[in-house]
C-alpha cells in the first residue's frame, strides 16, 4: 500500500537538520505500518519498542536520561546492535512512557546521529496535558486515513492517480466514469487502511462495513479507558451527533443538538479531547477574507467533522445498494457526505489553514475557505452537478478572490477567475491556476 507520507520520511532522513520525528494520527490510520515499512525499505536493521504495558521500558526510562545508557538498554532489549547511521528506532505508543519523550529533547542536542521515530493512538492527549519535551527538539508529521489518490494506488488505479498528479483535465475528462465511480466507493470503505486493504483484496462491501464498525467499537473504548470518567458521556454525546450536526443545512456546530439545553462549557473539554486524539476535525468560521485567515478565526463557531468519511457512513447506516444504486447515494446525506470528503482531502494538503465562512448577518455561508499562505481560495462544495453557487457569488463580489472554486461531480472548466474542479480531483486544489 502506498502513501505519499513515505516520501516525507525520505526527505527527513537526509536533512541535515534531522531531529526526533513524531508522527500524529488517529489510531488505526497506519501510523505503525509507516514506520516499519520505512524502516525495512530504507535501513539495514529495525529496532521496534512497543511501550503499551513495556514495564521493562518503564523501568529503563525510570533513571537518568543519558542516551548511551539507553542505547545500551535498548540494544539489550532488542538484542541487536544498533548503528546510528543504519538503524532505525521505532518508538510506538510513546505516550505511555512520558519520560520516554522527555528523552527526546536529549538524543536531539546530545545524539542527533540516531534516527528515533515515534509515534502513539493518543500521543496529541499527552502533548495537550503539557507532558515534558521542548517545543523545537523534535520535527512532525501528521498522518491521516488514505487520501482519494492513494485509495487510487491502493485499488489499481495506479495510472488514473498519477493522471491526476499531471492535472492533464482534458483526458482526466475522458475517462471521467473510472473516477465517479472510484470516488463512490471511496464514499463508502473510506481512507482507513485496513478497510482499504481488504476492499482491494475482495470488493466485499459487507467486510468493509464490519471492519470500520471494529474501528468504531476500539474509538469507543479508547473514550472510556482514556479520558477522565467525567467527560467520557460528553464524549459520547458529541461523537454520536456529528452525523445530524452534519446533516443540517447550516452545519455549524449547535451545542443544543448534542442536549437541549446544552452550552459550550459544557462540552468543550470533550471536543478538545476528541481533536486532540485524531478522531475529529474542527474547522473554525471567518467572517473576513484577509490573510492569515486565523486571525480573523471566530472561536466560538465552527463545523465538526470526523477523520474519516467511511467511518461517517458506517455510523449513519449507509447501505452498500445505495452505493451501488449511483446517485441515488446522494438523494439522503449527500451534502455531508461529500462536504466531509472535501474536508478530508483538504486535510492532508501540508500548510493548508481551512476555514469556512458567513459573513455577519448568516445570509452567505462559502463552504470552506481556505489560505495557501500566499492567497484565500473560497470553495463551494456541490454533491453532484449543480454549480449554482449564490453565496459564493455574494462573497466574490465583496472580497474580489484572485481564484475561487466548485467542486461538483461536473467536468473541470475554466473561467475568468472561477475554477469548476471536480470532486475527484479535489486534490489538485493548491496547484490550479486562476
Amino acid at each position: 500500500m502506498y502513501r505519499y507520507a513515505m516520501e516525507k520520511l525520505y526527505k527527513w532522513k537526509e536533512s541535515k537538520y534531522r531531529k526526533p520525528l513524531i508522527i500524529e494520527g488517529a489510531r488505526q490510520v497506519g501510523k505503525t505500518w509507516l514506520m516499519k515499512e520505512f524502516g525495512r525499505r530504507a535501513y539495514a536493521d529495525t529496532v521496534y519498542i512497543n511501550f503499551d504495558s513495556n514495564s521493562r521500558m518503564a523501568e529503563l526510562f525510570s533513571s537518568d536520561l543519558n542516551t548511551d545508557r539507553l542505547i545500551m538498554g535498548f540494544e539489550l532489549y532488542s538484542g541487536k546492535k544498533i548503528e546510528a547511521d543504519n538503524t532505525l528506532l521505532i518508538f510506538d505508543e510513546i505516550q505511555e512512557v512520558p519520560r520516554a519523550l522527555s528523552s527526546l529533547k536529549y538524543f536531539c542536542e546530545n545524539a542527533p546521529e540516531y534516527h528515533i521515530i515515534c509515534a502513539g493512538s493518543l500521543l496529541g492527549i499527552a502533548l495537550h496535558e503539557g507532558t515534558s519535551f521542548p517545543v523545537g527538539k523534535v520535527d512532525f508529521l501528521k498522518l491521516y486515513p488514505l487520501s482519494f489518490r492513494e485509495f487510487l494506488k491502493a485499488t489499481g488505479n495506479d495510472r488514473f492517480a498519477a493522471l491526476l498528479d499531471k492535472r492533464d483535465f482534458e483526458m482526466i475528462t475522458s475517462f471521467k466514469r473510472t473516477y465517479i465511480d472510484a470516488l463512490r466507493q471511496y464514499y463508502f470503505v473510506g481512507g482507513m487502511p485496513e478497510a482499504v486493504f481488504s476492499f482491494a483484496e475482495d470488493k466485499d462491501f459487507s467486510k468493509v462495513r464490519e471492519i470500520q464498525r471494529n474501528i468504531m467499537t476500539a474509538y469507543e473504548q479508547d473514550f472510556s479507558k482514556h479520558a477522565p470518567n467525567e467527560i467520557v458521556p460528553k464524549i459520547r454525546m458529541i461523537w454520536n451527533s456529528i452525523p445530524s450536526q452534519l446533516a443540517k443545512e447550516n452545519k455549524k456546530f449547535l451545542y443544543g443538538l448534542v442536549r437541549e439545553g446544552g452550552r459550550a462549557k459544557e462540552y468543550e473539554t470533550a471536543i478538545m479531547w476528541l481533536t486532540d486524539c485524531g478522531l475529529v476535525h474542527r474547522v473554525g468560521r471567518v467572517n473576513s477574507a484577509g490573510i492569515p485567515l486565523k486571525s480573523h478565526e471566530d472561536l466560538h463557531a465552527f463545523k465538526l467533522f470526523i477523520v474519516d468519511v467511511g467511518l461517517l457512513g458506517c455510523m449513519t447506516g449507509l447501505r452498500q445498494n445505495a452505493l451501488l444504486d449511483g446517485n441515488d447515494m446522494f438523494t439522503e446525506f449527500k451534502g455531508a457526505l461529500t462536504e466531509q470528503y472535501v474536508c478530508q482531502q483538504l486535510m492532508t494538503i501540508e500548510d493548508l489553514g481551512v476555514y469556512y465562512y458567513t459573513n455577519d448577518r448568516g445570509t452567505c455561508e462559502v463552504d470552506f475557505v481556505i489560505d495557501t499562505g500566499d492567497m484565500v481560495i473560497p470553495v463551494e462544495v456541490k454533491a453532484e452537478v449543480n454549480l449554482r453557487a449564490k453565496s459564493l457569488r455574494t462573497y466574490r463580489d465583496k472580497y474580489m478572490p484572485e481564484l475561487s472554486i466548485r467542486t461538483s461531480m461536473a467536468d473541470y472548466k475554466k473561467e475568468d477567475q472561477m475554477v469548476n474542479l471536480p470532486l475527484y480531483a479535489v486534490e489538485e486544489i493548491t496547484k490550479v491556476q486562476n
